[in-house]
């Protein structure tokens, strides 16, 4: 069998499907002009010979060979033409065709063609708007404005190199929208709006731009910000008419703002007519909201309660807070569970719900004592219909919201019963209740009753630091301040950002004399709240001249605050600084020109400075505001005789003479000046003068017979116990000489001026911040609304955290 020769069987160990690739080089054209053989033959006549005639009859003979991986192939063979199974011969494997070298490299483009400069510059642009873009989201709006401004250059130059090569048909109009625009927007960044709005309009006037009717809408927003808003209505209205149904929530977006816009402008029934649309087409929170301001403008109850009713039937479209919380069966659920609990999402829908309680809470409050005629009525219908909606847990807040009016009003008691409603309300409530009653039992220094609800709260909720806090007061007040810290250290364990407890624990630990911890609190404190005037004044803990820093600091935050002054130039005085001291003590005379203390540094200040005239003006107010006190009248006379207005002088004594008879300097004064003025009046008032020195000597002398009596009867009556007698009559007698050295050593009212120097003249530091400073702070924490009708948030400080 012939036909059977060339028929391979499959040997076992060969792969049937290998050699599909490999070609014959025979068969490689690109090699062709390489190849010897077939450039002689094309050179020969044997390239040249004449096709054969399609009439001359020759035989075929039927054993055609195809030259095929190097081998003969008739015809009538089995194998395929082309695939072997076996490698041929003098070939290796290549299939990436390594073995021809490396490619030729690629032709350099060149770039001196129009084509290719108006491509480089295409690129240039949006380059340039990018990097604007990220420079305005960086914050430097400056530089953003000037690469847009770069990028409108450079787009002009490629529009007029493109009508220059003829290629005007194909303005990239995509680029030219792009670099307009975010010029516009970089103009309205920088307040240029005249700029920005020009920007604007070259869009909107474009027909070939698409959707550039939006552009209206950054017009009219530009209008607000000048506050035109005829004509920001104006545009706002275009905008809404080009923008299609399709664009249903941007339609939304512009009628709200048409809404704000009309509120701005007093126009509350237009406004209405814009927000009842979208609360009926698509209701939002904010939009609600603003419908219950212009319902409490036009002093509309019941459509006051009917938006109060929409307002919390609002869908916020969150998930349920109980899918977050794991189970205890599925690992893989509770791992994923644990994994999206605090995500960006999670968070957002917890924004999202507080922006709504915050509202429904602020319309209750604003409209409940508009709604019925008494407030405690409204609110009980506020709270009623937000227990049979979606915000239950607001109703407790409610009532106590309604205490908090009661106080607004100065009705303490019912604010107090409306509280004590609470203890028997769920844990978080009656804490919160309890919290409030504890404080306002302290402020009214019921230290008992304030004792006792902070056990109360503590005992609802142990996690709670207002709680806490207030707890920690009511031990302070009983100067337990051991115990008192622990309280606050707890406060601080359960909310490390509670500054309240921060700060009584340093108040605390001052009391105990422990200053470098107290100061540790102040200063961990301070870089809390960087402009408190109450920490920084605490922190006068430290050397003089680093209290006088602390107190320039203060000093900075509230300039007019009198005592803080004074303090500086007692602490400049205290230095030797008393140029400082001056000017620090006068500034505080000019805020408040009450203080004795400073008024009378500045008379002492003048008197050694030798200006007695200027230090008359600082007594004669001293006089006001001590009409009993003769020293003040004294030191006017004797600044007016320092002077050498001795007649001024002689009247000045003469009045004090007849306001106060019996005082012997201003008669011996009167003595001396009429002497030495050569007046008639000297023997009269050398009488009263010896009459009055003999009244106080009787007067001294009785005083001293009946002390010695009185001490004579004592020690007859404790002849039993001498020697315990003895001892606490040392300690008595030892009491009354420092308090007569004490009392000596102060300018008394009855010495003349001279009698006291100037440097004897100390004023004491009274606190900034007035008595409630060393008080302790109250866990009650201030939560101020954004309620634009609320004409005071009072009663807020007593909410607890």
């Amino acid at each position: 069998m012939p036909e059977m020769e060339n028929v391979h069987l499959a040997v076992e160990e060969e792969d049937l499907y290998s050699g599909y690739n490999d070609y014959n080089p025979t068969f490689d054209s690109e090699e062709l002009e390489n190849d010897v053989g077939f450039q002689q033959a094309v050179r020969t006549s044997h390239g040249r010979r004449p096709p054969v005639s399609p009439n001359t009859h020759s035989v075929c003979v039927c054993v055609c060979v195809c030259v095929c991986d190097g081998a003969a192939r008739p015809m009538t063979a089995v194998r395929a033409a082309g695939y072997t199974s076996s490698l041929t011969r003098g070939s290796n494997f290549d299939p990436l065709g390594q073995s021809k070298g490396p490619a030729p490299p690629l032709e350099a483009k060149n770039e001196d063609t129009p084509e290719e400069k108006i491509k480089i510059l295409e690129k240039k642009v949006n380059d340039l708007i990018e990097e604007s873009c990220m420079a305005q989201s960086m914050g430097a709006l400056q530089l953003a404005l000037e690469k847009a401004k770069e990028a409108g250059r450079k787009e002009r130059a490629l529009v007029r190199q493109r009508e220059q090569s003829g290629n005007a048909d194909h303005i990239n109009l995509d680029l030219t929208y792009s670099v307009l625009l975010n010029l516009a927007n970089q103009y309205a960044n920088n307040e240029m709006y005249p700029e920005a709005l020009n920007s604007y309009q070259v869009i909107v006037k474009n027909k070939m731009f698409s959707n550039a009717g939006r552009m209206k809408v950054n017009m009219a927003n530009i209008y607000v910000k000048q506050k035109n808003y005829p004509k920001a209505i104006k545009f706002y209205r275009m905008a809404l008419d080009q923008i299609s149904n399709a664009h249903k929530e941007m339609r939304i977006k512009i009628m709200q703002n048409i809404g704000v816009v009309f509120v701005r402008m007093g126009q509350y029934s237009d406004a209405i007519t814009s927000f009842e649309h979208i609360m009926s087409e698509s209701p939002n929170i904010k939009t609600g909201f603003n419908l219950i301001l212009c319902y409490y403008a036009i002093g509309d109850r019941d459509r006051m309660k009917k938006a109060f009713q929409k307002l919390i039937s609002v869908p916020l479209g969150i998930d349920d807070e109980d899918k977050y919380i794991p189970s205890n069966d599925d690992t893989s659920s509770n791992m994923i569970i644990e994994a999206i609990k605090n995500d960006k999402l999670h968070q957002m829908e917890r924004d999202l719900k507080v922006l709504a309680e915050k509202y429904i809470m602020t319309a209750a409050k604003l409209i409940a004592p508009a709604i019925e005629n008494s407030f405690a009525s409204g609110f009980d219908w506020c709270v009623d219909m937000v227990k049979s909606s979606q915000y239950v847990e607001l109703a407790n807040d409610l009532e106590i919201n309604k205490a908090i009016t009661y106080l607004r009003q100065k009705d303490f008691n019912q604010a107090v019963e409306t509280l004590k409603t609470f203890e028997k309300k769920d844990s978080r409530v009656k804490s919160a209740a309890a919290t409030n009653l504890s404080f306002l039992y302290f402020l009214e220094k019921d230290y008992d009753q304030a004792d006792r609800y902070a056990d109360l709260a503590m005992n609802a909720d142990r996690y709670n630091p207002a709680a806490l806090i207030n707890k920690g007061n009511t031990v302070f007040v009983k100067q337990d301040y051991e115990k008192a810290a622990e309280f606050y250290k707890e406060a601080l364990r359960n909310d490390s950002s509670c500054t309240e407890a921060l700060y009584n624990l340093g108040l605390t630990y001052k009391k105990l004399n422990r200053l470098e911890e107290a100061l540790d609190c102040f200063l961990k404190l301070h870089a809390i709240l960087r402009n408190s005037a109450q920490v920084m004044y605490q922190l006068l803990l430290e050397e003089p001249q680093q209290a006088i820093e602390w107190l320039m600091q203060v000093i900075s935050v509230t300039p007019t605050d009198p005592q803080a002054l004074a303090k500086l130039g007692e602490l400049h005085d205290g230095e030797g600084d008393k140029s400082q001291a001056f000017q620090h003590y006068y500034e505080s005379f000019r805020y408040f020109p009450s203080n004795i203390d400073v008024i009378e540094w500045l008379g002492a200040y003048y008197i050694e400075t030798q200006f007695c005239e200027k230090a008359i003006q600082y007594f004669e107010r001293a006089t006001l505001i001590q009409p009993t006190q003769v020293k003040w009248q004294l030191m006017v006379a004797s600044c007016y005789r320092r002077s050498g207005n001795y007649q001024k002088a002689l009247e000045t004594y003469k009045d004090i003479h007849r306001k106060f008879p019996e005082n012997v300097e201003c008669l011996r004064f009167l003595v001396r000046l009429c002497t030495d003025m050569g007046l008639k009046e000297v023997q009269e008032y050398a009488t009263k003068l010896k009459k009055v020195e003999k009244m106080k000597e009787m007067r001294e002398q009785r005083v001293k017979s009946g002390r010695e009596g009185s001490a004579r009867g004592r020690r007859e009556g404790r002849e039993g116990s001498a020697g315990s007698a003895d001892s606490g009559h040392s300690s008595n007698s030892t009491k009354g000489e420092r308090l007569s050295a004490k009392m000596r050593s102060l300018p008394g009212s009855n010495e003349p001026y001279e009698a006291s120097s100037p440097k004897e003249i100390d004023a004491s530091y009274v606190d900034p911040l007035g008595p409630q400073m060393e008080r302790p702070k109250t866990g009650a924490k201030k939560r101020v609304e954004d309620d634009d009708f609320a004409d005071e948030e009072l009663g807020d400080d007593l909410l607890p955290e």
